[in-house]
């Protein structure tokens, strides 16, 4: 349910109204813009239908909500939702959404202090704002690289707060969450475990950033209840993911879908990034893609870079080379300077 106040309302009617919606049990979101301030209503279908909170003094108008996501909807929070990051709560403030592009890039995993941080150097040199890298890696072998675990955790931090950089990495259980949390600025929840509720959850009562991918086989609205987990346990600052689904195409990864980002925008207010190295697996594809996605109103790009990717660990044959990254990013800021927006 939305409430909204008429132009006149005073703050003593919203405070009434705040308070009618506790004694409810009812959990609420406010809005307030310049001319108009909202009350999102969150709770019990029966209880919404049931009491009369239009006839409160100083609400003009009460509507339900259509959406089967709540807090994540653009009609709970008209505005974009800007959200931001820093390197250990202190660094320079990275913002994405509301105007604001963030590039994100660094390798696929962490597999050593001097190899990663000749990488960051690189990638922040061309433009890059946040630094990646796995510390734990899902991986469809058992067999396979599966990360450095703590220790990794530990250099990526080390890394990027050293240059200013904010890092973000996987989370795969949460059993995991508290030790990513200590070295971490911004959690990742990957394709594979996007529609992993006691996850989301767990991340959702943090207070750090999620940085949430969409499903290989999910749909948008599947993304947004997933960002809805999170949101309902109080932590709003929740970025979007698009990397591609799977389709019967085979000469790629998977299958990017650019419409992902205006469709997402139109229903939500959470901003929404594209990672086309996961999407497409290929990096003659990927520079194509990164500037599409930036021409399509995206709030971030999510690229893979490794020095040596014939020697990487994990995902080498998806990683651009830093002189690669280098020339993709002059276009892209160029890009952005045509659609409005600013790189961090």
């Amino acid at each position: 349910m939305i409430i909204v106040l008429k132009p006149d309302s005073t703050p003593e009617q919203l405070e009434a109204l705040i308070a009618r919606v506790k004694e409810l049990g009812l959990r609420y979101h406010l809005s307030q813009g310049e001319q108009r301030t909202i009350v999102g209503i969150i709770g019990e279908e029966d209880k919404l239908q049931i009491q009369p909170l239009g006839a409160m003094p100083g609400v003009e108008q009460v509507l339900p909500i259509l959406k089967p996501f709540k807090l994540a909807s653009r009609q709970m929070h008209p505005s974009d939702t800007v959200v931001t990051v820093k390197a250990g709560g202190t660094g320079p403030t990275v913002r994405l959404g509301g105007g604001y592009i963030a590039m994100i890039a660094g390798p696929c995993a962490v597999e050593g202090e001097e190899i990663l941080a000749e990488i960051a150097r690189a990638v922040k040199a061309s433009g890059a704002s946040i630094l990646r890298g796995g510390a734990f890696k899902p991986r469809t072998s058992p067999y396979s690289f599966q990360g450095m675990g703590e220790p990794g955790l530990k250099i990526l931090r080390d890394v990027g707060h050293a240059l200013g950089m904010p890092v973000v990495t996987e989370v795969m259980d949460p059993r995991q969450v508290p030790l990513v949390e200590r070295y971490a600025d911004m959690f990742q929840i990957g394709a594979r475990n996007m529609q992993n509720f006691d996850l989301l959850r767990e991340v959702g009562q943090c207070r750090k950033p999620v940085l949430l991918k969409r499903g290989m086989a999910a749909s948008v609205k599947d993304l947004l209840l997933s960002a809805e987990y999170v949101l309902s346990e109080g932590n709003e600052q929740v970025i979007l993911c698009e990397r591609g689904v799977r389709t019967f195409e085979d000469s790629t990864r998977n299958m990017l879908d650019m419409s992902a980002v205006p469709n997402a925008q139109g229903q939500s207010h959470l901003p929404i990034i594209v990672d086309p190295s996961h999407a497409t697996g290929r990096p003659d594809l990927i520079p194509a893609m990164a500037r599409a996605s930036v021409a399509a109103g995206a709030d971030g790009v999510h690229v893979e870079v490794h020095c040596a990717p014939e020697k990487a660990m994990s995902d080498g044959a998806q990683a651009l080379r830093p002189p690669q990254f280098d020339a993709l990013m002059q276009s892209l800021k160029a890009i952005a300077a045509v659609v409005g927006k600013t790189f961090n």
